[in-house]
């Protein structure tokens, strides 16, 4: 028995010793600790992200961390923390992160749920609207019976004969919507749109804009996604005897001459990242590209294999081909994009009445609502309605709310009241619906600010995204400082640096050359018979792209060995290159220059030479580092952290 218990002892302590505790102290900063918590969340984290195997071993990685606090701890003793611009960017931040942790996850699903079987439907119909202004809360039942007998008419009449007798385009609006599906239009009135039969009117129902009333004609699944290929002519040319429209249109004719797409993508397309791929380009749904134009081409085409003509976009000029079209993408698969559209909508005011109401409970809040109420609405007076309201100054002392210990008091709730008045501008309400209208707003403010301000000590996921943000916005002045700056700034540094290793910076070989292109090898062996007559590159492309019939493209420029529009075996001397099969066509190539491998001076090296001055001079500053501040690192803490990190 004592052995048994010797035996279970000896477990729990050993696994005791295994497990990282949330105050184990990794290593410290002249002093100041590091957590182990913080090194094994940071390395798990990034670990997917390391592309460079020997940074993901452990030892490394600590290494990697330990400079990267040490640049923190140098930030700090500079005093960039306290610049007024860090402190600036860092509450903004602040700002848009605490919007991700101010969510009811309950009430947040339901809405995720919604806002995806409405993106994955589209609704098709009209309205009419009576327009009143926002701030309008009372005296609103005239305009609500106007819409309703709109709402009778269109039901007798037919919305047609409806709208051409009452819009007027400035308070009265009557308008074709075609279709539309989720987040196309403010909340409540896609609410009402999809809630409405096919073939019904909604009752009336108020948005931001005024009463609306909504007849829906057709319901359908919407577009889904597509997969297209594309050609693009950019409108910027390195070659200035290129006219983009004319390129396009040249490729074009050799599409519709029977030549494959996929072969004059590779060959000439300007967008580089599908070229290759024949011009392939990543799924997408509807709404999800930058270019509309693009979007509705590539939608409008209904066969696998069907091509656009040329069309314009602000990137240049297409040919788009059909590869492929499919639903509705799966729920989980759109989920997270589509929960952060739901907290940027307007549907993020029922996100906050749940949380404020599960705050309530959390942080035990005391209202003294009856009683302040009733001594506030005596000591509002119709300056109000007039913007000339102030507090006064013998306003009652005294808590209106308290927020576990933090207490609001009626000045608060009064200094609240002053910067709404403008709402109330030249209105007559009551004092009591007012003040009961504008206490729960006021409310529901002091208890999410509460949240806000606490935030950081009640949930640790957002305290360690935040210290993230905190140390990596410090690190960015710093660097910018220290390194980036410094290696641009200083040319005597850098021209020395380029002298002590020119031997990195080298062209290849490369020539100054016209490519001529054709899918007809025939059409090639006739250039090249041409070319060798020394005729001009402009006449034999005059003469054989006649008749609005364009057999062969010209591309000039200079090109290096390795570029993948040259041919592998490509040979490297002046005149007239033999006939290479390349990418799917034949080209003869006209070589006016050949330039042999040199040394690249330090203007057309000055980007690759500045980033690696810039590491030299960050690789000598962290030495220099590592001498100022004592790091100290706790052995016992980082066999933990190692067996943890390989456990998982």
């Amino acid at each position: 028995m004592k052995l048994l218990v010797s035996i279970v002892c000896f477990c729990f302590a050993f696994l005791a010793q295994a497990q990282v505790k949330n105050d184990d102290v990794l290593f410290t900063v002249d002093g100041d600790p590091i957590m182990s918590s913080e090194f094994v969340r940071v390395y798990n984290k990034n670990l997917d992200l390391v592309k460079d195997e020997s940074q993901k071993d452990i030892d490394a990685y600590l290494e990697l961390f330990i400079n990267y606090q040490l640049k923190v701890k140098e930030a700090r003793r500079l005093g960039l923390n306290e610049d007024a611009k860090y402190i600036r960017e860092f509450n903004n931040y602040k700002k848009q992160l605490i919007k991700n942790y101010m969510s009811d996850n309950k009430v947040t699903d339901v809405l995720v749920r919604e806002a995806y079987e409405r993106t994955t439907n589209d609704v098709k119909a009209s309205h009419i609207l009576v327009r009143i202004d926002e701030s309008v809360t009372d005296d609103t039942l005239a305009v609500y019976n106007k819409v309703l007998k709109l709402r009778e008419r269109v039901i007798n009449e037919g919305f047609e004969a409806v709208q051409k007798e009452v819009h007027d385009g400035k308070s009265v609006f009557a308008e074709d919507l075609g279709y539309f599906g989720g987040f196309k239009m403010v909340y409540p009135f896609e609410t009402a749109a999809f809630n409405t039969p096919v073939g019904d009117v909604s009752m009336p129902f108020r948005t931001r804009f005024g009463y609306h009333v909504v007849k829906v004609f057709e319901k359908r699944p919407s577009l889904g996604e597509a997969t297209v290929a594309h050609i693009m002519v950019s409108i910027k040319q390195n070659d200035s005897t290129v006219n983009p429209e004319e390129r396009i249109n040249q490729i074009y004719k050799k599409l519709q001459q029977g030549e494959k797409f996929e072969s004059l993508a590779k060959q000439f397309s300007d967008d580089k990242s599908s070229s290759q791929k024949g011009g392939a380009l990543a799924p997408f749904t509807g709404g999800q590209l930058r270019a509309k134009e693009f979007e509705d081409v590539a939608f409008s085409l209904e066969n696998k294999g069907d091509m656009s003509k040329p069309f314009k976009t602000d990137y240049g000029w297409h040919i788009v081909k059909l590869i492929n079209k499919k639903g509705i993408q799966p729920f989980e698969e759109v989920k997270g994009e589509l929960e952060n559209r739901v907290k940027r909508d307007s549907r993020s005011e029922l996100i906050n009445s749940a949380l404020v109401k599960k705050l309530m409970a959390k942080y035990k809040v005391k209202e003294n609502k009856k009683e302040g109420l009733a001594y506030m609405e005596t000591i509002l007076n119709e300056g109000f309605f007039k913007q000339s309201w102030k507090t006064p100054e013998d306003i009652k002392d005294g808590a209106l709310i308290t927020i576990r210990d933090t207490k609001i008091s009626y000045d608060d709730f009064a200094g609240f009241l002053m910067s709404i008045q403008r709402k109330y501008n030249n209105r007559a309400v009551d004092f009591k619906s007012l003040l009961n209208t504008e206490y729960d707003a006021f409310l529901e403010q002091q208890i999410l600010k509460y949240h806000e301000d606490n935030l950081e000590f009640e949930n640790e996921d957002f305290a360690f995204v935040l210290k993230e943000y905190r140390d990596g916005l410090l690190l960015f002045d710093l660097m910018e400082k220290e390194v980036w700056n410094a290696a641009v700034k200083d040319t005597v540094g850098l021209k020395k640096f380029f002298k002590n290793n020119s031997s990195n910076y080298v062209w290849s070989n490369r020539v100054d050359a016209v490519i001529l292109s054709s899918a007809s090898k025939e059409t090639i062996e006739k250039v090249k018979a041409d070319l060798q007559k020394d005729i001009f590159v402009e006449t034999i492309l005059s003469t054989i792209n006649k008749d609005d019939i364009h057999k062969v493209i010209s591309t000039a420029n200079t090109f290096e060995e390795g570029s993948q529009v040259l041919p592998q075996d490509f040979e490297f001397k002046e005149g007239v290159s033999q006939i290479y099969e390349h990418n799917e066509s034949y080209h003869v190539i006209l070589v006016k220059k050949v330039l042999p491998a040199t040394n690249k001076t330090l203007d057309e090296a000055k980007g690759k030479v500045v980033s690696d001055y810039q590491n030299y001079i960050e690789d000598n500053w962290v030495a220099s580092l590592n001498k100022r501040f004592k790091v100290e690192v706790d052995k016992k803490a980082l066999k933990r952290v190692k067996k943890q990190i390989l456990k998982n």
